[in-house]
């Protein structure tokens, strides 16, 4: 009987149920549970496993570089980060909002790495989200113009609770992929939320975009609602005998493997 059930549970793609059900019925003859805390545990059981798939689909959509998270953050080692501020931004408050956040800090000052932390912050939320390279960003959207595909992508990165453009810099521009890129954000203003790291300051966007009116534009609606953070400390790549490793794995896996302790 447990066999048939448990391939029943199989072909209809119940794995969370068929995970446990040997453990849940072992328990349920040994305590004596009615039938109907047997049948909660199991719809509890499924329902979790469906929760981290989801979150490992989204994690994986993302597409982040690194498995880094606000609690592997070494704040202890940049004292140009508060630690109260970002963890207040943890809440995601700014998502409900539509506010931007823009850092703006020397390489290695650990930008990246409180945008990621933000990012998933939102993905274990159970938000969309996704991390690009700038450079990345601006050469996808200029490839769609030539396959007339631009409209198509848009919608999509604008559909994105979140999304993170990363390293905003000294970059190689065309004008069409700066066409592109103030088309995106001014598609997301007052809508979804963008997280931008980058090493100029604001006035030095116009040299990198090299178009004032449209800087002028971009800044407008960018800064209207946003939480510009300014880095200013040593890098964090120099090495120290306390600085917590870049792979960190605190991430889904450890995550999920407290969620799941904490329900046994």
């Amino acid at each position: 009987m447990h066999a048939k059930l448990l391939d029943l549970l199989e072909s209809l793609k119940l794995k969370g149920m068929a995970s446990v059900l040997e453990r849940e019925l072992a328990r349920a003859e040994k305590e004596g549970l009615p039938p109907a805390e047997v049948i909660n545990r199991l719809v509890l059981e499924e329902f979790h496993h469906r929760q981290e798939r989801s979150l490992l689909y989204r994690i994986n959509q993302a597409q982040m570089p690194w498995p880094w998270t606000l609690d592997s953050f070494p704040f202890h080692q940049q004292p140009g980060v508060s630690k109260s501020r970002i963890m207040s931004l943890a809440s995601l408050a700014f998502l409900e909002r539509a506010e931007n956040i823009v850092f703006i800090g020397d390489p290695g000052t650990g930008k990246t790495g409180l945008a990621i932390g933000l990012l998933r912050q939102a993905l274990v939320s159970g938000l969309r989200g996704r991390f690009y390279k700038a450079q990345d960003l601006l050469d996808e959207l200029y490839a769609s113009l030539a396959d007339r595909t631009t409209q198509k992508l848009l919608k999509r990165l604008v559909k994105y609770d979140l999304l993170v453009i990363d390293e905003l810099g000294y970059l190689t521009l065309n004008s069409d992929q700066v066409n592109a890129f103030f088309k995106l954000m001014d598609e997301r203003y007052n809508r979804k939320a963008t997280i931008i790291t980058s090493n100029l300051d604001y006035p030095q966007w116009y040299d990198l975009f090299q178009r004032k009116p449209l800087v002028d534009a971009l800044l407008d609606r960018l800064k209207h609602h946003c939480i510009t953070i300014r880095i200013s400390g040593p890098s964090l790549r120099v090495p120290t005998n306390t600085q917590p490793s870049e792979t960190d794995q605190n991430g889904p896996t450890k995550q999920l493997t407290k969620a799941k302790s904490k329900r046994k």
